[in-house]
């Protein structure tokens, strides 16, 4: 038996949850897990082990980098089997409302340790320990289960499993293939589960419910095969180990012997801390963050925005990049992730997203993957950002084709109207399509379609011009032209952008005119490097405002349309996705914003207070994409969320940088 790690003061103990959370079902049911694999595959569940989540399983592997997911192993289901009749210590619903089994009520402690879930479960003098992890780089999936009290016991773990798409369900229409193993089985013919004891079942356990897809509005029953159990007698300190790994080129192959699952956890364990100390983790909340930030990391390398639903966005790695990369001790990785989205750059733009999920139709005959009119602005924003923290000319310069080419592009006009026009500011946009972040359609109408002039997107042109000029400038080339063109957007701006009402216009130059909508982009546009600079009394009036707990409103509660719930089905929930639902990673630009404006950096670190505890009341350890305008804000979308992480750790580091010395870190 391999002992506990020694604790360490930062990373140990994360979070800890003990029997009266653990056993109400509404409370443990709302908190949720997850471990990443590193490349785009996934454990995740709940605190009580209900499956609330169409999505949720204990092997999720995934192809590149996340653009498609499978469902493998949904669960293993402790079983004590005791004289008196077995306990069952799994948790499941069912399409008429019953749960069963409620093994959550014995439920002793939740822990996550390094990042890593433990549950302990006690029966009287019996108590269980067991212990997730994934191996790093490949789909292995490796649980103990471990007596630590009340020994002889005899235990059991019973594997339902599935093969679908994370985002569908699949209803028992036959057998699933299964082939018996000496060890376990293969289920499929993709994933293998292996362990001692083994007995196989082989039937469907119909109609499981998913009350989160209900919420949801979409499909929530699914059918599970209950492949068969391993079994142990186990004495005190024993273990009943249980692997499971799909088919994968960088995994073991189906017909290996199986792993050893307690040295794939000590390994799990091992990884997590030197991540932490990589990324220079000063206490607990920083260490969370560290290894939420890695979770989100590939080792293609890219980023999955958020788990359990998004594969890679564009938009999403760039904002993110400083944030995960850079705070965290990965600039290598960060030079090879840059490198390897300039190579695929078309008429100077990024494709918004490799995996298909929400491409919009495109005029110009592409796959519609290019709906994006800042992600490729960002990029920019993030290779300046690079150099500007590691004084990697070589990288810019290495960059300056693809470079040159953005800035050509939006210039002289690429897909949907982006171009600039003759007062240096750029303009985009095309009936049904939404080009900025705010890109939420409904019945294929864009709900804040922004056509015309966004303010955020100038601040992003006016900083692309300033960081392209730059890398003229080492490559010894006359950057004039862009100076001047950049001139020419700032004067613009400062002419058109402030309003009447002491903040700025969300859009100008639209199909109705100019838009002095009260939103959170101009503060965007404040924070943004090389971009126009704060304006403290907009900044003020935006903060009155938009200002929550959980970061900022998408859009202010007195204007018309607000919606201060992000719930309901999808044509709900999407109308209110940008109409005052809350974004947390928006709290980086206005911390930003904050500190150049000539906030006190103390009191500017109370904006932090609420995500920081935020950290331990849903997807744990991580932050959430979005959280509901009107207070409590509760949290919504998906639980773990790549920028929402990524400014909430860069925002700590700013301050930190800020406090020492009094000016901006980097």
């Amino acid at each position: 038996m391999l002992p506990h790690p020694e604790p360490d003061p930062i990373s140990d103990p994360a979070l800890r949850l003990g029997p009266q959370l653990c056993g109400d079902l509404e409370q443990a049911s709302r908190r949720e897990w997850l471990v990443a694999d590193g490349t785009g595959g996934y454990a995740m569940g709940t605190v009580g082990g209900l499956r609330t989540r169409r999505y949720h399983g204990l092997l999720a592997p995934a192809e590149r980098s996340g653009a498609r997911r499978w469902l493998a192993v949904a669960a293993l289901d402790p079983v004590l089997l005791l004289p008196s009749g077995p306990v069952r210590l799994g948790v499941h619903e069912w399409a008429d409302g019953t749960v069963a089994p409620t093994g959550h009520v014995h439920l002793e402690r939740f822990e996550l340790r390094d990042g890593l879930p433990s549950w302990r479960w006690r029966v009287g003098e019996v108590v269980i320990e067991r212990e997730l992890a994934l191996a790093y780089g490949s789909p292995l999936l490796a649980v103990t289960h471990r007596v630590l009290a009340g020994a002889p016991v005899q235990l059991a773990v019973e594997v339902l499993g599935t093969w679908r798409d994370v985002h569908g369900e699949r209803h028992g229409d036959g057998d699933l293939p299964t082939e018996t193993t000496a060890d376990g089985a293969v289920l499929a013919g993709r994933y293998r589960v292996a362990g001692p004891g083994w007995s196989p079942t082989g039937e469907w356990f119909r109609g499981v419910h998913a009350r989160e897809e209900a919420a949801r509005g979409l499909p929530a029953e699914d059918d599970l095969w209950f492949a068969g159990r391993f079994t142990a007698t186990l004495g005190a300190g024993d273990v009943l180990p249980v692997t499971a790994w799909a088919s994968s080129p960088d995994g073991p192959a189906l017909d290996r012997p199986a792993p050893d699952a307690a040295t794939v956890i000590a390994g799990a364990r091992a990884r997590a801390r030197e991540v932490c100390r990589t990324a220079g983790a000063g206490d607990p909340a920083e260490a969370s963050l560290a290894l939420a930030a890695d979770a989100m990391v590939t080792t293609t390398p890219d980023v999955v925005a958020g788990y359990p639903w998004f594969g890679a966005w564009s938009r999403d790695t760039m904002v993110s990049y400083e944030g995960l990369l850079l705070e965290t001790g990965r600039a290598e990785t960060g030079r090879a992730l840059l490198a390897g989205y300039a190579a695929t750059l078309s008429e100077g733009m990024l494709a918004n997203t490799a995996d298909g999920v929400g491409a919009q139709p495109s005029s110009s005959g592409d796959s519609g993957q290019f709906n994006s009119v800042d992600a490729t602005l960002w990029f920019v924003h993030a290779v300046g950002r690079h150099v500007a923290r590691t004084g990697d000319r070589d990288l810019a310069v290495a960059l300056a084709p693809a470079l040159e080419a953005v800035v050509a592009a939006y210039r002289d006009g690429t897909r949907y109207g982006i171009r600039a026009d003759s007062d240096g500011l750029v303009t985009q946009g095309e009936p049904g399509v939404a080009l900025t972040w705010m890109d939420a359609r409904v019945d294929g109408v864009g709900v804040t379609a922004r056509i015309g002039k966004p303010v955020e997107i100038q601040a992003l042109w006016v900083a692309a011009l300033a960081t392209v000029a730059r890398v003229r400038q080492w490559r010894g080339a006359d950057p004039s032209d862009l100076l001047r063109l950049r001139q020419s957007a700032l004067t613009s701006f400062a002419a058109r952008f402030p309003t009447g009402a002491g903040w700025w216009h969300d859009v100008v130059d639209g199909p109705a005119g100019d838009d002095p909508t009260l939103r959170p982009n101009q503060v965007i546009a404040m924070a943004l490097p090389g971009g126009p600079g704060p304006d403290r009394a907009a900044l003020h009036a935006a903060g009155a405002a938009l200002l929550t707990p959980l970061g900022l409103r998408s859009l202010a509660p007195a204007e018309a349309g607000y919606r201060g719930v992000h719930r309901g089905d999808q044509r709900t929930r999407d109308a209110a996705y940008h109409q005052g639902t809350v974004w947390p990673w928006l709290i980086g630009p206005y911390l930003q914003a904050s500190l150049l404006s000539g906030s006190d950096p103390q009191q500017a670190a109370g904006l932090l207070a609420g995500l920081e505890v935020h950290l331990n009341e849903w997807g744990l350890g991580s932050v959430s994409e979005t959280a509901d305008g009107d207070a409590p804000h509760a949290a919504t979308g998906a639980p773990f969320q790549a920028w929402s992480v990524a400014e909430l750790l860069r925002a700590r580091r700013l301050l930190r940088g800020w406090n020492a010395d009094g000016q901006p870190a980097g």
